[in-house]
């Protein structure tokens, strides 16, 4: 891993539970791994995640955000290379996440805007819907680097993804709002058994797009578009926006990770019983060393 010239500092706003790890617990860890301090505002904190029969905690407001934030930048604290944000339940929240951006970025108009927009998967919305328009016409606009999953992608243009034409429009919109890099992270265009990723990043003026095919395996894990982004904001700043070799770092953590739990859990749950969300939990300490020294075997292909 080369040395960095400059310090990293992240601002990360997003969930917080208290045991497992999606949200802040799932992108804190692999981004210190990484050398980078890390300073979290929790849009929630909650016992555990939402995949789990009971549920505990609580749901910050805007006036909390501004209460923390205002904190920060009344002790010139609020020094950050990088800001990146994931889920966000309250409308009046992601509003003022805007507010913070703005202010961000008037202190440091070098700052990296990483957003990810949870709003749902598969068809489903698990936000309220008036996040929507709040994503569209304020954030957007704000971001340098997205990475939504197709049906936040189709949420968020108004185009429904059926092919690799339509995807491509898609995220040509996103170039159009501004945004320099756009990952969907996850579609459904691949063959059997396969995730299709589609990313693009402008340089000089000029689209660089990437595909990768990527082996799903046969269960649903919880917080891996919080790693998945972290990892992102992580390698496009040790190679200078090298998309390509960024996202197969990326990925080749993902998959260690992934296949670790998947291993784990079975080993938990014995031969021949079913696996439950607890088995599931991300095993990201376990994988220190693929976060630090990704193994990749998949590679990413340049298209045009």
């Amino acid at each position: 891993m080369e040395e960095r010239k400059v310090e990293r500092r992240v601002l990360s706003i997003q969930s917080h539970v208290v045991s497992g790890y999606v949200g802040n617990k799932s992108a804190t860890f692999p981004l210190q791994v990484l050398g980078f301090e890390v300073d979290n505002i929790n849009s929630v904190q909650f016992s555990n995640h939402t995949g789990y029969k009971h549920i505990k905690g609580q749901i910050l407001h805007d006036t909390e955000l501004a209460d923390l934030y205002s904190g920060l930048k009344s002790n010139g604290i609020n020094n950050y290379s990088h800001l990146l944000t994931g889920y966000t339940g309250s409308p009046s929240f992601l509003e003022n996440i805007c507010e913070v951006v703005i202010d961000l970025k008037q202190k440091n108009p070098d700052i990296i805007y990483v957003c990810d927009p949870v709003m749902g998967d598969n068809g489903k919305m698990y936000v309220p819907e008036t996040l929507l328009p709040i994503y569209k016409e304020k954030v957007l606009p704000l971001a340098d680097i997205i990475v939504p999953n197709q049906f936040e992608a189709e949420l968020l243009t108004g185009i429904k993804i059926n092919d690799l034409e339509d995807a491509q429009k898609a995220i040509l919109h996103f170039h159009e709002k501004g945004i320099n890099t756009v990952v969907i992270s996850s579609t459904a265009l691949g063959c059997s058994n396969m995730l299709l990723l589609l990313g693009s990043c402008m340089l000089d003026g000029k689209q660089h797009q990437i595909r990768m095919d990527i082996p799903q395996l046969p269960v649903n894990f919880t917080g891996t578009g919080d790693l998945f982004a972290a990892l992102l904001l992580a390698w496009m700043d040790f190679h200078e926006n090298d998309l390509k070799t960024s996202i197969e770092k990326v990925i080749a953590t993902m998959q260690a990770t992934l296949q670790r739990t998947l291993n784990e859990a079975q080993k938990l749950a014995g031969a021949g019983n079913q696996l439950n969300v607890c088995h599931l939990e991300l095993k990201l300490v376990q994988s220190k060393c693929d976060i630090e020294n990704p193994n990749v075997v998949i590679k990413a292909e340049q298209i045009s």
